[in-house]
């Protein structure tokens, strides 16, 4: 009980003890956390709130993984410096296809129920709609830290996004949820939920708020900033990604990424002594965590020898010239020059989600110069899925 209270819990509104009470009475709460498919993946940052639900499942409460296919078709902006893109049927179909299969990398499916929210939202009438927002304030929304900013700046904030707490609410007060799990950004539309319990059904509420895991570029892990590890990434892609986090991440990955005892997990003198070994025991236990003991051990094998030790038998040697490609960006010279990729587009995509390392560093940005990354031959290139190259000049 403790640890599920406590271990990576921002904040619980309204607050631990009657939640603590709640879970003690002799009554099966209903519990849920969402996703929204807006990419095709699901990230380690989700761990701690999947895991979390996985918890009070296994205490034996009514648990859904609730897939936002609806919610999506506006995405929530409450973190976003600017308006999502439109997602059409088709591509929320498409990502949220492999949603189940990562998620039960956490979570046990024989004791959750799924369910997707297009299941009673698709079903509102635009009078259901307009009695649902007569609930809230639109000061609340644009009063918000990010939406504050975009306007501020005269950025275009679309009249639909203020819709999106509104549907998040729904989907709580559809499901009579008692628990609403989520990350600390999420509070806001979460609240949404308690207020329709209140009001519509004079009932009381939890929001169960999680802090959030920081992504490979220092920021919160997200879908959008290309900064994520993902659960279905190679052992050795995902080894790769935790070694390259900031020291001052590695035991905050230990608390919000794993399931290891509380006892257990290194302290700041353990850390500051030997960072690299603490790193690299934090990647072997989420890869073992992840994929299982024998990947874990493989991609532990595959960095020692390539990345520490840069033994690069077998590893392809390319030749390049550098006259050729002078000024040309790295996605451009992966995908034209080097034929690693099929198209530019994929070599972007890749490199925006931390699968390009050059010369030891994870590379983010497509647009950089190449030649500006690898000043001298010898070189190397590592593309995910154990694909390695040397780059001479020529």
């Amino acid at each position: 009980m403790d640890n599920l209270l406590t271990r990576g819990v921002a904040s619980i509104i309204p607050n631990k003890n009657e939640l603590e009470k709640a879970l003690k009475a002799d009554k099966k709460l209903n519990v849920y956390l969402g996703i929204d498919p807006t990419a095709t993946k699901i990230h380690l940052g989700h761990a701690m709130p999947l895991r979390k639900l996985q918890q009070f499942a296994d205490l034996g409460h009514n648990v859904t993984f609730l897939i936002g296919d609806f919610t999506a078709l506006i995405g929530d902006t409450s973190d976003k410096d600017s308006e999502r893109p439109s997602l059409t049927k088709e591509e929320i179909e498409e990502n949220f296809q492999t949603y189940k299969s990562q998620a039960e990398k956490v979570l046990d499916f024989s004791k959750i129920q799924i369910k997707h929210n297009s299941e009673w939202l698709g079903k509102l009438t635009f009078e259901e709609i307009i009695k649902l927002t007569q609930e809230f304030s639109a000061g609340d929304f644009i009063g918000r830290e990010m939406i504050k900013k975009r306007l501020t700046e005269n950025k275009r904030v679309g009249l639909h996004e203020l819709l999106y707490p509104v549907m998040q609410g729904y989907d709580s007060y559809f499901m009579d949820t008692d628990v609403q799990i989520g990350g600390a950004d999420q509070v806001f539309n979460m609240q949404a939920g308690r207020t329709l319990q209140r009001s519509l059904r004079n009932k009381n509420s939890f929001v169960f708020c999680t802090e959030y895991l920081m992504g490979t570029d220092g920021r919160k892990m997200s879908k959008s900033w290309g900064n994520a590890i993902w659960l279905d990434d190679e052992p050795f892609e995902m080894f790769r990604k935790i070694m390259a986090i900031n020291d001052d991440q590695i035991k905050n990955y230990y608390l919000l990424g794993t399931n290891t005892p509380m006892d257990q997990i290194p302290n700041d003198s353990e850390i500051t002594k030997d960072p690299m070994s603490v790193k690299k025991k934090l990647a072997e236990t989420i890869v073992d965590e992840i994929h299982g003991a024998k990947p874990s051990e493989e991609a532990t094998d595959e960095f020692e020898k390539v990345i520490q030790n840069k033994n690069t038998s077998g590893v392809e040697r390319v030749h390049l010239s550098w006259t050729a490609v002078s000024g040309a960006s790295i996605s451009q010279v992966l995908a034209n020059d080097l034929k690693i990729f099929d198209s530019v587009s994929e070599a972007k995509r890749v490199t925006e989600q931390g699968g390009t390392v050059i010369a030891g560093n994870i590379v983010k940005d497509p647009s950089v110069e190449f030649d500006k990354l690898i000043p001298n031959s010898g070189a190397t290139i590592d593309i995910g899925k154990k694909r390695f190259y040397i780059i001479d000049k020529k």
